[in-house]
């Protein structure tokens, strides 16, 4: 099998069908068709289910896209170093959204004083996303809030982490240090969206307490649920050190939920099969 069989495989997966892969690449849709059935004949296994004129890739090509992502990325990077050997290289960062408005500055800072010449690239999202995009190799390193679902992720986890509950000030609730956890369900919840590290964590403790959660407002904005819940639009949970200066400033108050506490950890993740460079190990090790 040779890397052009990989660049297509990937090509098919990233654009869902022979037909756009082809278009992609510059290359015919049978010969398109004819590299996926030799993969499939090398290997012995079967990497897309054929119902209709659609693709649907099976486990097994899950499996495969794994590794033909990061050998075919692997490749392209080494294309770039070699080819542009004195340029300036090109780390690619993703981090959740709390770690991305607190934490990341200092050590982008601290990153750049070591390594004046690399060029970082960022992008901020929930943990969930950053995770695929560590897998679809869209990004180098994430870091990222919460549990990591993928096999594929390394993980190191490089400090602790809390959520807090938040009112307005003239919320019942207010400074209170023993709200029972099924008081919660008659207020209106503002939280974030699916796939957030605080919101798994949040509807997984409501889960084992027999508790649902049904949210009046979800917002990708820490700051739009940081007002809705100033103006006593309902209650929240959000990492602490987001709402850290709202409460200094009294602009909003909490609240204790009794014998719960939400803690979680965050990681710096990248995927098992990425080479990583010097540089981005140093990255690694700044922020553990």
């Amino acid at each position: 099998m040779t890397l052009k069989h990989l660049k297509i495989f990937v090509a098919v997966c990233e654009t869902g069908s022979a037909t756009a892969a082809g278009e992609k690449l510059y290359i015919a849709q049978p010969s398109i068709s004819l590299a996926i059935s030799e993969l499939e004949d090398y290997y012995g296994i079967k990497l897309f289910d054929r119902i209709g004129k659609r693709l649907h890739i099976t486990e097994a090509g899950k499996s495969f896209l794994q590794y033909a992502t990061h050998i075919v990325g692997l490749f392209e990077d080494m294309e770039k170093g070699i080819k542009n050997f004195d340029a300036m290289g090109i780390i690619r960062i993703g981090t959740s959204i709390t770690i991305g408005n607190c934490l990341l500055p200092g050590y982008i800072t601290r990153f750049k004083q070591a390594h004046p010449q690399m060029d970082v690239k960022v992008i901020i999202d929930n943990s969930e996303r950053i995770q695929h995009y560590i897998l679809s190799n869209k990004i180098d390193i994430g870091l990222i809030e919460g549990a990591v679902h993928s096999s594929y992720i390394i993980e190191h986890r490089f400090r602790d982490d809390e959520l807090v509950m938040i009112c307005g000030n003239d919320h019942p609730f207010a400074y209170r240090k023993n709200v029972e956890i099924s008081e919660l369900q008659k207020e209106s919840l503002i939280l974030r969206e699916e796939g957030s590290a605080g919101r798994e964590i949040f509807d997984s403790t409501m889960t084992m307490h027999g508790l649902e959660v049904f949210p009046a407002w979800e917002s990708i904005s820490t700051q739009a649920i940081i007002r809705a819940v100033q103006a006593n639009l309902g209650i929240s949970v959000l990492p602490y050190l987001l709402v850290k200066d709202s409460l200094e400033r009294k602009e909003i108050s909490q609240f204790y939920i009794n014998g719960i506490q939400f803690k979680r950890s965050f990681s710096v993740i990248y995927h098992k099969n990425k080479f990583l460079t010097e540089s981005a190990k140093d990255f690694i090790a700044l922020c553990r």
